[in-house]
Order: C-alpha cells, then structure tokens, then sequence
C-alpha cells in the first residue's frame, strides 16, 4: 500500500507516551488531520481532534464508523489494554472489508505482554535466553515450591498490571508473601490469577525496543529506565520513574547478540504462529555475566522510553508508523539525532499504591523555556475552572535533550526545579551514572 500525499491518523490512548507520539507525528509535512481518543490530556488537546465516539471495547464498531466516516488510513495505538483486547484486528478492517492500517499487533501477538507464562513458553521453544520460572495458579503449590528453595525468586502476576505486577523480594518469606497476595488476596485482580516463579538474575536491566512489520525488524536506539520510585532503585516497583536514551550500557557486540539470540527468533516464532504482527516488540533485557537474557515481552513503546526515543527521532514520525503497518520498513531510512536524551518523571503523592490528584500544577511554561526541553502530559487535566491539575499517578515527563548525557540530564532537572504541585515526587538520580553517549 502506497503512502498518500497526506493521511488521517486516529492516535489511541492518553498518557505522556501518547503525547510524545503526537508531538512527533504532528511534526509530519504528510498528516492530514490528527484525532485522538483522548484529549482530556491537555497535551493532546493542543495536537489532535476529540474523536465523537466512545472508545470502549463494547462499543468499538462505533470507531469503526468513525475511521471509515473521517477516512482515517492510519490507527495507531499507544497502550497495552486495547492491544490485548483485541483492536487492532477489529480496527484494520473498513465497513466494506478493505483494510486500514494499523500500528500495533493483534490479541494474538499482544499475548506477549498480555500473558507472561505465553511469553515464557514461546521463549523455551525459540531458545530465548531467559531466567528459569515455574507458572502457579494455587497458592498452596506455589508455597510449597518457594519453602524448598534456597534462593530467592521473583514473583510475577502473567497478566496485565499496569507495570506494577513484579515483586522482587528480598527473601522468599517475602516471595510467599507476595504469591499469597497475588493468588489469593487478588491484589492484581484477574492479572494475577496466575503467578510467575522465576529465578532472580542481577546485572543492568535495559530496554532493547525494535519495529516489526511483518517481515522486517528495525531495532531503535537503546533506553535504560529507572522502575523504581526512589533513589539507588529502591522502594516499589512503578510504570517507570524515567529513562534516557542512547543507552551506552549495551556494546555493539552486546546488541547484535540481542538481535539474534532474542528479536529474530521470537519474529520468526510469530510468523511459525501466523501471528502477522507489525507495531513494537520491547524486549526487557538484564545484561547478567552469563550473557543477555529476557526479564519480559512488551508490545507497545514502553512509558517512558517513547519519550526519549520521540524526542531524539529527527526523522519523519508518520512515516516510520506508516511504514510499519504497511510492511514497508526495509524501504525507509531513519535518523536520530546524535544528541543524548533524559526524561525524568514527576509522580503524584502516594504513587504507586494510592496517588493524591486535584492538586494545581505550576511551572510549566518556564520549564519549556529552557533549551532542549520538552513536557509531555501524563495525569493532568483542566478542571471545571481551566486550572491545570493532577489526576493521575505519573503527572508530568520532562524530557531534555543535550549535546552530552550530563547536560541532558541537568537541563532535565533544571526543568522539574521549576514545576510545582502539592506532594510532588521525582527521582533526582535519573541517568546519574549513565556514560557518554556517541551515537
């Protein structure tokens, strides 16, 4: 399918991942006419159209009708929820039966992310480096397993969690605990009505993101986030407290290894499936002494590596997603800007357990003065009174670029100084230790 001289695109989702993504498509000499599902995000608001349809999985023949009425020839979506749920296969399809274009895998691809034992299973048979884990539905079996033990693992709900799901326990009293709380309190809901078991590796966790289009792979420059609420990556873990881009921690031999020993078997693991798959394939990698090998699947850009990555791409951003959906990756050329990247989060009071929201938001405006700096909307809306407010756990993604890592990383910061809301949280050691970056 040919790229038109201009295109509609139907952005789906509404967090600092989907601004990033709008930003960079709106930058597009191609784009015709950006709508978004939501633009209760102020962010958004500024770039896109409010679709007149709900955006609900009951109800999606209603974003049919919208994508066919407004002749949207792109979908992209942003979050893991609809993936899994199915939206891309409906989505792809016009009223008449031709097909749309969309960003972003179908439910069976989406398994990936969506079902943690899946993904473990699919590893084990494409010879995935991973770490040993064992699935449970009943507590009992998982307690008697982790009494047997000496060493201590990590405990994971398989499905959706919103990034919060992993529990790494200091002991395995504390993995019991966390089963029982899984399992049986059902503090994850019907994502943790199975459990993953796994074995705790140690090294440097980074994030390898690349695009598949069916047939091709384009592997993205790598990111290293920071999961962890506070300082020294301690307290719980979170959807991400920041990231930076390009992650130097991975040697060229280090990521061609990846490429073959991860990305290529499971795309060829796909296409065994017959899963057509053509959107994201993120890849949580722990560098261990034995080698790289596999924490978790994602299938979306990660929240908030996107932020980096968008922020960096110089290339054209639409026609990178088009040519994605449309197969078409081994015929464009994409660039980045040799500049490093950092963004820092900044988190509501209470995060991750139980954020505070209503609070006004100042500082913006001065913090986009300064050079490099971009903030992208997360959990913030207008309130009936036009105030900029909080309303989410993840409020804010500031994001600086600089002609090294360190002054990346102090535009960053210097930013997030001048942002104010009541019971602000933010880590202050974001890329602190991260090297130089050369490319």
């Amino acid at each position: 399918m040919q790229m038109p001289e201009t295109v509609n695109v139907l952005l789906i989702g509404g967090g600092a991942r989907e601004h990033a993504l709008a930003t960079a498509i709106a930058r597009s000499p191609k784009l015709g006419t950006l709508y978004a599902t939501d633009t209760t995000n102020p962010g958004i608001a500024k770039l896109a159209q409010q679709v007149d349809a709900p955006a609900t999985t009951k109800e999606l023949y209603r974003l049919v009708q919208f994508c066919d009425r407004e002749n949207i020839e792109l979908v992209v979506i942003g979050p893991e929820d609809p993936l899994a749920d199915g939206w891309a296969d409906t989505l792809s399809k016009k009223a008449n039966g031709s097909p749309r274009l969309v960003f972003g895998p179908g439910a069976k691809g989406a398994n990936l992310e969506a079902d943690k034992s899946y993904a473990k299973q699919m590893m084990r048979a494409a010879s995935v480096p991973t770490a040993e884990g064992r699935i449970f539905k009943k507590f009992d079996q998982a307690q008697e397993f982790l009494k047997t033990r000496d060493e201590v693992y990590v405990i994971k709900a398989t499905g959706l969690a919103k990034g919060k799901g992993v529990i790494v326990p200091k002991t395995n009293q504390e993995a019991i605990a966390a089963a029982r709380e899984m399992l049986v309190n059902k503090a994850f809901g019907d994502a943790g009505k199975t459990i993953l078991v796994e074995e705790k590796i140690n090294g440097t966790e980074v994030s390898v993101l690349a695009l598949l289009d069916g047939h091709n792979i384009l592997v993205l420059p790598p990111c290293q986030d920071h999961k962890r609420l506070l300082n020294n990556d301690e307290g719980p873990n979170t959807g991400g407290m920041g990231a930076f881009c390009p992650a130097d921690t991975i040697s060229e031999p280090i990521m061609h290894q990846i490429e073959s020993e991860v990305l290529v078997p499971i795309a060829d693991a796909l296409r065994r499936d017959e899963i057509d798959f053509r959107g994201v394939l993120y890849a949580g990698i722990m560098l261990t002494p034995g080698g790289p090998k596999v924490l978790e699947f994602n299938v979306r850009f990660g929240d908030p590596e996107c932020q980096p990555l968008m922020t960096r791409l110089q290339s054209d951003a639409l026609e990178l997603l088009w040519a994605t959906a449309a197969g078409k990756l081994d015929q464009i050329d994409v660039q980045y800007t040799p500049q490093s990247c950092v963004t820092v989060v900044l988190a509501s009071k209470g995060y991750p357990e139980s954020p505070k929201t209503g609070f006004p938001i100042n500082g913006i405006e001065d913090a986009e003065a300064i050079e490099g700096v971009s903030v992208y909307h997360a959990g913030t809306k207008l309130n009936d009174a036009g105030t900029l407010v909080t309303s989410g756990g993840r409020v804010l993604s500031v994001t600086a670029l600089g002609d090294s890592m360190e002054q990346a990383r102090q535009r960053a910061y210097e930013a997030a100084d001048k942002i104010h809301f009541e019971g602000m949280q933010l880590r202050t050691d974001i890329a602190k230790d991260a090297p130089v970056a050369t490319a």
